[in-house]
């Protein structure tokens, strides 16, 4: 970009940030996701280290806090709250370490980590051990007079407690963060949807709207918590640990999740722990604070600009940030549909690095109004595919351009169609090469015949040398066929090849799924397998009886009778049974679970796949969304559209992962 363009790109990004810095700190409103927000403004602040020059006064990276609200009586601070400055990844940790030990002269010795709980920091002052005000954090200078509202708070101490062997100051300052568990929470959104109100966003709105009601009752209804975390003033401490000490003796409510690491390399495990463990907390947090630990340290650090130097906020991976769509390519898949893919920007996003999204389809781009050079919220949660959930129209710069949907197949160049009743478009074309390497890429994937080391790129590899046209291709592969071939000398031929002949005999649900038949996945391949237990009984099966199998419908019905009626794929059955390829024909499953649904939401401790595995193999059978034929759903952390849904059935029984284990080890 040019020099004007970045300046552009910095007036739209300070205009956004400072839009939704309004809603969040002044009226408790939320119109996109703390990582959304905290992604745009680490894009600014990296644009004005870059370009120094167009660093504006006004830029929200110069500013602490939001305003006070003229609703309370203005407080002025005895100490500034300073910001913190924020780290996204292991090396931006260590240059702060490096940063600070070349100003110390000295190695840091420790720090004390802290779990950022993600409430409204309030300031407590006592006088003669009384708690006599407190206030809001507001601009860092000027909060506002919340006294009466915290009072409410049963974990804020009204009378401190004596010290053996201190003496208490007359006036004692004491910093903390007000937070709201996330079972009230759920509690008061109840309420809400009872009322016909629109649900809050997230527990810390909640928080921040209950301290600034008028009403103290409506206050002491929300049961917020308060977690001191920093004490001001000088009680004879020598390190940020004892100050937690301090605070706990005196009778504050302190987080136990808080630890002394001895070095960077303990902070980095101190944060592996934290990233899965948060999420079964019953509060939010984001991040984690990472503090110098001796005071002594922190004094000669002291802070540079508006951010303190001994601490520094990690946030962990971010499950939304904000990128850029480069370009929108298409793609066609093994049944011939085509699906517009989101060429992104490259961004770090739940602990990876994503440049692509799925669109979906015309509709889908339509619906979200997606353009080429957009700026938009991208997300992506655990195992789930990126997704491009909003545009920000108000950072476009009027280059931006429509997609416009290809009338042809962008690899046959052959004729696309639209399906009655259906919202994708369809390659004509039977041969497609891209269908072809798809179901070919399909059926050598680990729910089919999982061959290893037959990855994309070696079957594209492949079918671009007309080596493979169908699945029974693969096992007439020989050494001849690779060698010369890149990146194969005779360790990789001769594993290659070894893997092909292990894999000719394969369990029924695994053919069944291989052969790409449409509308049959992971599940339907089972649920076959296990009521015809023959890939011969399931070829003559009618549409009738097809249909009055659970879960299977007119549609999907009528494609498995369509599939083993055509000709070439009769051809290529026998093709594969000459091959010597061979099905396990496993008796039925009469397990524990037998003639039992599952289905998983939220955060367990065992991998999906692996919890899922264990429901099949004691005969259960696991479904892919809420509805009146689920028996038991297992909820997780942070569970929950599938969680809400649920509870309107009676008939589901709602567990969590330890209930579930019960289950399978008693039944």
């Amino acid at each position: 970009m040019t020099k004007a363009q970045i300046q552009e790109r910095i007036d739209k990004l300070i205009t956004e940030i400072n839009h939704h810095r309004y809603l969040y700190h002044v009226l408790d409103r939320q119109e996109i996701s703390d990582a959304a927000l905290d992604s745009l403004k680490n894009e600014l602040a990296k644009l004005e280290q870059e370009w120094p020059d167009l660093l504006r006064a006004d830029s929200p990276s110069q500013r602490i806090g939001g305003i006070a609200l003229d609703k309370f009586k203005k407080v002025q601070h005895s100490t500034k709250i300073l910001s913190l400055v924020d780290a996204f990844d292991a090396q931006d940790i260590k240059d702060w370490e490096e940063r600070n030990e070349k100003i110390l002269k000295e190695k840091i010795k420790g720090y004390y980590c802290e779990l950022k709980l993600d409430g409204l920091t309030v300031v407590l002052t006592y006088q003669k051990n009384i708690f006599a005000q407190g206030a809001t954090r507001g601009d860092g200078t000027i909060g506002e007079d919340v006294t009466n509202n915290l009072r409410t708070i049963e974990s804020i101490p009204l009378v401190l407690n004596d010290l053996p062997g201190v003496k208490l100051l007359n006036i004692i300052e004491v910093r903390g963060e007000a937070v709201m568990t996330k079972n009230i929470f759920d509690k008061i959104n109840k309420e809400q949807e009872k009322k016909g109100l629109a649900p809050y966003a997230n527990p810390r709105n909640i928080a921040a709207g209950s301290i600034r009601q008028l009403d103290p009752k409506i206050m002491a209804s929300r049961q917020l918590q308060c977690f001191a975390f920093e004490l001001i003033s000088d009680l004879g401490q020598k390190t940020h640990q004892e100050s937690h000490d301090i605070l706990k003796k005196l009778g504050f409510k302190t987080s136990p999740y808080n630890e002394f690491c001895q070095d960077i390399e303990a902070v980095g495990q101190y944060l592996a722990k934290w990233q899965e463990k948060r999420k079964k907390l019953d509060f939010m947090t984001d991040g984690s604070v990472i503090v110098v630990n001796q005071l002594t340290q922190e004094k000669k650090l002291g802070h540079i600009g508006k951010a303190e130097r001994w601490m520094l906020a990690y946030k962990f991976p971010a499950e939304q940030v904000t990128t850029s769509v480069l370009d929108i390519e298409v793609q066609v898949g093994r049944t011939g549909a085509l699906t517009p893919v989101a060429i992104l920007q490259p961004v770090a996003v739940a602990g990876s690095i994503v440049s692509r999204a799925t669109l979906h389809n015309q509709d889908e781009i339509e619906r979200k109004d997606v353009r080429i050079g957009d700026t938009v919220i991208l997300q992506k949660a655990g195992d789930v595919i990126p997704e491009i959930v909003q545009v920000l129209p108000k950072l476009r710069t009027g280059r931006e351009k429509k997609f416009i949907f290809p009338k042809k197949c962008p690899v046959c160049h052959s004729a696309v169609y639209k399906k009655e009743g259906e919202v994708a478009f369809y390659c004509t074309n039977k041969k497609c090469f891209a269908k072809n390497v798809e179901g070919l890429i399909h059926f050598v994937s680990k729910k089919g015949f999982n061959i290893e080391g037959l990855g994309n790129s070696i079957v594209k590899l492949l079918a671009e040398r007309n080596l493979l046209l169908t699945g029974a291709d693969i096992f007439e592969l020989c050494d001849g066929d690779l060698r010369g071939l890149p990146g194969f000398a005779d360790k990789k031929i001769n594993n290659l090849l070894q893997s092909i002949a292990k894999s000719k005999k394969v369990p029924l649900a695994n053919f069944i799924y291989a052969l790409g038949i449409r509308h049959v996945g992971e599940e339907t391949a089972i649920s076959l397998a296990q009521h015809f237990n023959s890939i011969d009984k399931l070829s003559q099966a009618k549409q009738e009886e097809l249909e009055d199998l659970p879960d299977i419908g007119p549609e999907m019905a009528k494609s498995l009778v369509e599939w083993f009626a055509d000709e070439q794929n009769k051809k290529l059955l026998q093709h594969l049974w000459s091959l010597g390829v061979s099905i396990k024909n496993i008796d039925k499953i009469k397990g524990q679970l037998a003639g039992q649904t599952f289905l998983f939401t939220g955060t367990i401790s065992m991998a999906r796949d692996e919890a899922e595995a264990l429901v099949r193999q004691n005969g259960g059978k696991i479904l892919s969304s809420v509805s009146q034929n689920l028996d038991y759903l297992v909820a997780g952390s942070e569970a929950g559209s599938k969680l809400k849904k649920a509870k309107e059935f009676k008939s589901i029984k709602i567990i969590n992962e330890q209930e579930f284990i019960e289950l399978i080890k008693n039944k």
